[in-house]
């Protein structure tokens, strides 16, 4: 994403003028849509025409569009991003108040102006700028006759292929249709690799399986890549590292996210420390029950109390269409930040944000305990009835 144009403070009206580069950015433009924002954007149009005889024909031409947000669709499996509202300054093709919808593209600039910015949205704004949070990780989870190929962005997991081949089982005496069967599967995997991951972009390439799966792949994978002198494959196989996953399922994920080797190898990918963060919750609720709190109002009070040492929230709740809720999530940010914590903003679309949303989307690891908040929240209202 490029920053073109900048015209706002903190909690104070104003504008960006952003051009989105790579499919991710437009999952950060979502973030930062809010009904009720002007977007200025230029976009497809059809229009009738009608000659001097009276014939009727359409056309479609290019406008540039400014409408208030009324609803926002994000396609994730295809990053698409489409916007519909009113239309807020006329123009020859349409007529003010009317309806029409922009699909925002890659490399065409948009304008964004809101009544009022607050830090998460700065925030999103300087991360999706950033050149340094790229792609940098990649993963094909396997077993025999499935495999999932994953690109692990610092905002979002891209299921990029997902390869099924039916193996037949070995025969007594004969494991010819076996073996020819999973040198299809481990051809289709390696082509998937070829064809959607950019090594030039990607720092680790991680394989994992349960059993020797990843192994053998391996082995055909380099057997392969001499054979047809692929030099892709053979300059970048420091890249590759074989991990043990329970089975070739997407969820699995997690799982290998969390081995430690893997952590210390991707310890500066924001996706390792997401994982490394709710394990960590995980752990403390465990061992520790009076320092690991969830759900907004235990998490608040703990806030108050300069309590909160690490904050996990999920970037779900900062979409919420209630102005006053949402501000209520961007407050215990600001709160937490203010008084020295850490904050883990939680990408949804990461396996590790699906997890932390199963626990309302708010949890905190606590500096010290405080016993009395894991009390239901109702107990002091009851007693005063």
């Amino acid at each position: 994403m490029k920053l073109l144009h900048k015209d706002i403070e903190k909690d104070s009206a104003g504008q960006v003028t952003l051009m989105p580069d790579e499919a991710e950015d437009m999952w950060h433009t979502y973030n930062l849509l809010q009904v009720g924002d002007s977007l200025r954007a230029s976009t497809i149009r059809k229009v009738q025409t009608e000659s001097v005889t009276g014939s009727v024909g359409s056309s479609r031409v290019r406008v540039t569009l400014t409408l208030c947000v009324e609803t926002i669709d994000f396609d994730s499996h295809a990053c698409q991003l489409r916007v519909k509202g009113t239309n807020l300054e006329e123009n020859q093709y349409v007529k003010m108040g009317a309806y029409h919808t922009i699909e925002l593209e890659l490399n065409r600039k948009f304008t964004l102006a809101k009544k009022s910015w607050d830090s998460i949205v700065l925030d999103r704004i300087e991360q999706a700028c950033d050149a340094t949070q790229k792609a940098d990780v990649a993963a094909v989870v396997m077993q025999e006759g499935l495999a999932n190929l994953v690109l692990v962005t610092p905002a979002m997991t891209l299921l990029r292929a997902k390869v099924e081949v039916t193996i037949p089982r070995k025969r007594r005496g004969s494991c010819t249709q076996h073996e020819k069967a999973l040198e299809r599967f481990y051809e289709a995997v390696m082509q998937a690799i070829l064809r959607h991951i950019n090594f030039d972009v990607v720092k680790c390439m991680l394989v994992a399986s349960p059993g020797f799966v990843k192994d053998q792949f391996i082995t055909y994978l380099y057997k392969e890549a001499v054979r047809q002198d692929n030099k892709v494959l053979l300059e970048n196989r420091p890249k590759f590292m074989l991990v043990h996953s329970s089975s070739g399922h997407k969820y699995s994920l997690k799982e290998i996210l969390c081995d430690p080797t893997v952590t210390s190898r991707l310890s500066d990918t924001k996706a390792a420390s997401e994982v490394r963060a709710l394990e960590d919750f995980y752990k403390m609720l465990q061992h520790e029950p009076d320092r690991a709190f969830y759900g907004v109002a235990h998490v608040e009070k703990a806030a108050d109390v300069l309590a909160v040492d690490t904050l996990l929230i999920s970037d779900i709740l900062f979409r919420h269409q209630d102005v006053p809720t949402r501000s209520r999530y961007v407050r215990l940010v600001d709160n937490v930040k203010d008084n020295g914590g850490n904050v883990r903003i939680f990408s949804s679309l990461h396996v590790s944000g699906e997890q932390l949303t199963q626990l309302s989307g708010v949890a905190a690891i606590l500096r010290f305990p405080i016993a009395d908040l894991s009390e239901p929240e109702d107990d002091s209202s009851s007693d005063d009835d």
